[in-house]
């Protein structure tokens, strides 16, 4: 079959492998100059099955409204009025709320998990393949906590993953040191934590764009620095895609001819920009964007760096070493599709960052602003968020059409098998594993999810 695959982020490249690895002709479109550089740019670098859980769950709704009123809260809604488009933030809102008990909480984590462990045997059969070297850590992933109420829940969360096959441990403080004695010198802060050896830590954008090159190595078509115009219909199946080169890139020099892209099946895997691209053929799912933030920071101290992956529960933030490297990412604005990093709001979340390193590790990073001297990267990415968390992976109502949306904050943990279900299920076969692909699953459809 001729597959386009629309976005090369984890998700895209991911699928665009496993169809070649099904003999399957490939050609991947995205609007940036190279694979990775939107969503799966600069994320907190984290496989980590251990940590699956949906943002909806019953103490949500309470939390969401106390951080409703500060800068810093790790889950910030920010209403957009209700109409135009605003409407959709307040549907995908209400569909979240339906999700915040303890039912629909298990049965999302469930399939969660699910994805996760399925997935991160396919990256692994994809590294043993490539040799891909991206800052690859498995040293598992660690979790503190610096609130005694919060640290008693732990046991019951880490049950629960453990029931899904997830050997995810309560530690102790002096524990916790054992495994990453790094966050030492916030111990007295520290009350206790969570630990999975088999999760793993690595940086996405590297092995996306080397997984990318790969594929070209393979026969892949990419068409980087076009736009995705429209999706051509022929009755009730998408028959072509309708590109055109940006201006300034190589192919935009001879001016702004279109191009049609026939295809036997289309991939729509553009991350938060699926959802508006779906609608103008008729599929509308919900899917939300909500912006996430990272910085990384260059080690001044590389023998006092941590190289167990960490969550800061208190904060809400992933801590990795990515090599001479930290990388701190976290918290989830969902107010729309602005990245901007020039604002007030966002300085301030990137500036909580860089003052969390610096509280947990002293002087380990440079954490100084550029104003003062310092050279952080900071960076805003839209997670595409459903309202249970579970991506939409599967074949739309119309013929031909295919999705590959909706990760959230687990695009890197999901993506490789995300790719490689797709690709079974364009190649029809279905996965094995407890997963409700959408179009194979009643339960999966939107009208279903808000029901539930």
């Amino acid at each position: 079959m001729q597959v386009v695959v629309l976005g090369a982020g984890i998700i895209g490249v991911s699928t665009a492998w496993h169809l070649l690895e099904r003999g399957h002709e490939v050609t991947v479109v995205d609007r940036q100059p190279d694979a990775a550089l939107e969503t799966s740019f600069a994320n907190a670098a984290q496989i980590s099955v251990s940590y699956c859980e949906p943002w909806a769950n019953r103490d949500a709704p309470l939390k969401a409204l106390k951080w409703m009123f500060r800068d810093d809260a790790p889950l910030l809604f920010r209403p957009q009025w209700p109409w135009g488009e605003g409407w959709r933030q307040w549907r995908w809102g209400l569909q979240f709320l339906a999700q915040c008990n303890d039912a629909a909480f298990e049965r999302n984590v469930q399939q969660l998990v699910a994805l996760g462990a399925y997935s991160h045997d396919a990256l692994k059969e994809v590294v043993q393949a490539t040799g891909i070297d991206y800052h690859r850590l498995e040293r598992g992933i660690a979790h503190y906590y610096t609130e005694q109420k919060s640290f008693d829940t732990a046991g019951d969360a880490a049950a629960l993953m453990r029931r899904y096959g997830v050997a995810r441990r309560v530690v102790s403080t002096a524990e916790l040191l054992e495994i990453e004695p790094a966050f030492s010198a916030f111990a007295h802060r520290i009350v206790g934590g969570t630990y999975t050896a088999s999760d793993e830590s690595g940086d996405a954008r590297v092995f996306t764009q080397a997984l990318a090159r790969r594929c070209a190595e393979r026969g892949a078509r990419f068409l980087y620095s076009h736009d995705v115009l429209r999706l051509e219909k022929a009755g009730n199946a998408v028959e072509s895609v309708t590109i055109r080169a940006r201006p300034g890139s190589a192919d935009g020099q001879t001016g702004p001819q279109a191009k049609h892209l026939k295809a036997d099946a289309v991939v729509v895997a553009c991350g938060s920009y699926s959802a508006p691209l779906l609608r103008t053929v008729g599929v509308d799912l919900p899917i939300y964007p909500g912006k996430g933030y990272s910085a990384t920071f260059r080690l001044l101290k590389p023998g006092r760096a941590p190289f167990v992956s960490t969550i800061d529960d208190e904060v809400k933030c992933a801590i990795s070493r990515l090599g001479d490297e930290l990388r701190v990412a976290g918290t989830i604005e969902v107010g729309g599709y602005n990245l901007s990093l020039d604002t007030p709001l966002a300085r301030a979340r990137c500036r909580m960052l860089a003052r969390r390193i610096e509280e947990v590790l002293p002087g380990v990073c440079d954490t100084r602003m550029e104003e003062e001297g310092g050279s952080p990267r900071f960076w805003a990415g839209l997670r595409p968020a459903t309202p249970t968390n579970i991506p939409f992976i599967g074949k739309t109502e119309v013929g031909a059409l295919w999705v590959n949306a909706g990760h959230g904050t687990l695009g890197w943990t999901h993506g490789a098998g995300s790719g490689k279900a797709l690709a079974e299920l364009i190649s029809g076969k279905v996965p094995a594993m407890a997963f409700g692909f959408y179009g194979f699953e009643p339960a999966r459809s939107p009208k279903g999810l808000a029901a539930s």
